[in-house]
């Protein structure tokens, strides 16, 4: 049986495989990783990479799994590169990488690391079609991991927690969960008519907005707080001046602008955070 749905072949094959790497929501779970390993202060590459690989492998299985409910089950999107036979096969070998990486940390680091990485996985396997039916889940399953990125990334290298990477973790999980409500509206017909329970299906569009930029507004004013009181290095301020400029430019866009515009303000926010901490270390990470 054929894996990709438009020929056969490897070249076509593998360009089916390749076409759920989507850059664009792959990349933050990648950087805070990496993010939290800069906040370690010392990094060592071998940790590093091992952790970095096992965030790829749990989005790329979420991007897998969301197509195949998508396409294969619910009917919703009106095409897929991969055919059923095809994202099993997928879903086998990313989950078969995530797996050899968890071990991999768990041998090098110990079972902190692996602790904060496995829930990961779940998020992502169960994000269709089970967890994107509740506004909770639905909303909070992606920043949550991302979340969980930051501190695996931060464990591995230290095999410890701190409060300098719980603050961060806690800023992009409300933040990104102000995203997320933006980014659903833009569905907002289609998941009513299938009972998909988004925060914009069970508040409606308006108050979703609300709901939305007060996540987004408490997540910065977190930011300077803790800039404030020198948890965060001061020029995270920087950071938190920089999304809300974006924020203010999106409030009059459409969903789908403004949820392109957040998501790329949410690429400089990061980027500011990084150049914060890696110009003024934080010295004996709280």
């Amino acid at each position: 049986m054929a894996l990709a749905r438009r020929g056969s072949g490897l070249e076509v094959t593998a360009r089916a495989f390749l076409s759920q790497v989507h850059p664009v929501f792959m990349l933050p779970p990648l950087a805070a990783s990496l993010f939290g390993a800069l906040l370690a202060g010392t990094v060592d590459p071998t940790r590093a990479i091992v952790h970095v690989v096992a965030m790829f492998a749990a989005v790329y299985t979420a991007h897998v799994k969301d197509g195949y409910v998508d396409f294969h089950i619910r009917g919703e999107d009106d095409d897929h590169p991969l055919t059923e036979r095809g994202c099993r096969l997928a879903l086998a070998l990313s989950t078969a990488l995530f797996a050899g990486c968890c071990l991999l940390l768990y041998a090098l680091v110990g079972w902190l690391p692996l602790a904060l990485t496995l829930p990961t996985w779940v998020i992502a396997y169960h994000h269709a079609p089970q967890l994107d039916m509740n506004p909770v889940t639905a909303t909070t399953g992606y920043p949550l991991g991302i979340a969980l990125s930051l501190l695996g990334g931060f464990a591995t290298q230290t095999a410890a927690i701190a409060a300098v990477p719980l603050g961060f973790a806690l800023v992009f999980l409300v933040l990104l969960s102000g995203i997320k409500v933006i980014d659903d509206a833009q569905d907002y017909d289609y998941d009513r008519s299938i009972q998909k329970r988004t925060v914009a299906v069970l508040v409606g569009p308006a108050r979703a907005y609300t709901l939305a930029y007060g996540l987004m507004t408490t997540a910065l004013f977190v930011v300077v707080a803790l800039a404030l009181v020198q948890v965060f290095p001061p020029t995270a301020v920087l950071a938190a001046l920089a999304f809300a400029a974006v924020a203010l430019v999106a409030r009059r866009a459409t969903p789908e602008l403004a949820t392109m515009l957040l998501i790329r303000g949410s690429y400089v926010f990061l980027a500011v955070l990084v150049a914060a901490v890696w110009f003024e270390p934080l010295t004996g990470v709280l």
